[in-house]
């Protein structure tokens, strides 16, 4: 139940399909007598999608999230263990051209080649089932193994994780098939924004982990400077909003650690 409502309830949580509903709304209300109300409804939610898209405020927001983890330090010397969240591979697109096809979190699957050679003896942990609400693409591991011949990696250097729909699954089998000894040090891979969530859920299921954080969005220090287009500016307000929601739901469910988890 949580799944299918973190899928459908979250949709319309993202601000463009939100203030495109209400702009829908007035549409539909202007059309009755409360057509005032309606115009109302529906200039007052363009304004504000405009705003949403050209201010800074999904760059800020995201901004915040970043800074809870920095780029890790190679110094602390080699892992042994290293765990990759999968969200960087699109299946039913995979499958439809026959050939992998990443989004714009590719750096969780680069950096696989990057770590593999660095530290030839650690072990590799890829976490991807299928997240989408009707699972038409099969799990994303399936997928990345063609790709790990590409790299030249061996296939049974990484172990595939193919259960997992969300966060905290990804944490929990992860950490099954782990079994971290004490003492043992591993490093979580995923996007920049989304680590405080996900080290909290592996915070919570006792799996000791160390941020490396890939696919930044935003640079060391904020920019007040207004965005460049309408689609990137709303893109990256969705994309921040998505994760400040699922940071409070996935703490307020008992499935993180802390509300804003840090280093």
């Amino acid at each position: 139940m949580f799944f299918v409502l973190s899928k459908t309830v979250g949709f319309f949580l993202l601000p463009s399909n939100l203030l495109i509903t209400l702009v829908l709304i007035g549409l539909v209300l202007m059309a009755t007598r409360w057509r005032r109300a309606g115009t109302r409804l529906m200039v007052t939610a363009l304004v504000v999608l405009v705003l949403a898209a050209y201010l800074p405020l999904g760059r800020a927001l995201g901004h915040f999230l970043e800074s809870r983890f920095p780029s890790w330090d190679p110094k602390r010397g080699a892992p042994d263990g290293i765990v990759i969240l999968g969200g960087a591979i699109d299946p039913l697109l995979s499958r439809a051209h026959g050939d992998v096809a990443l989004n714009e979190s590719a750096e969780r699957v680069t950096a696989i080649v990057k770590l593999a050679r660095a530290y030839p003896n650690a072990r590799i942990i890829y976490a991807g089932g299928d997240g989408t609400l009707l699972q038409q693409g099969g799990p994303e591991a399936d997928v990345l193994s063609p790709l790990l011949d590409d790299f030249g990696i061996p296939r049974a250097r990484v172990t595939l994780e193919d259960r997992s729909r969300n966060t905290a699954e990804n944490a929990a089998f992860s950490f099954a098939i782990a079994k971290p000894k004490p003492g043992e040090r591993w490093l979580l891979v995923t996007s920049a924004q989304h680590m405080p969530r996900a080290v909290g859920c592996f915070r919570r299921v006792g799996f000791p982990v160390e941020a490396y954080p890939v696919d930044w969005q935003t640079g060391r220090r904020f920019s007040l400077w207004p965005s460049s287009a309408f689609s990137l500016g709303l893109s990256k307000l969705d994309d921040s909003v998505h994760e400040w929601v699922g940071l409070i739901v996935y703490w307020l469910s008992g499935r993180t650690s802390a509300l804003l988890p840090s280093a």
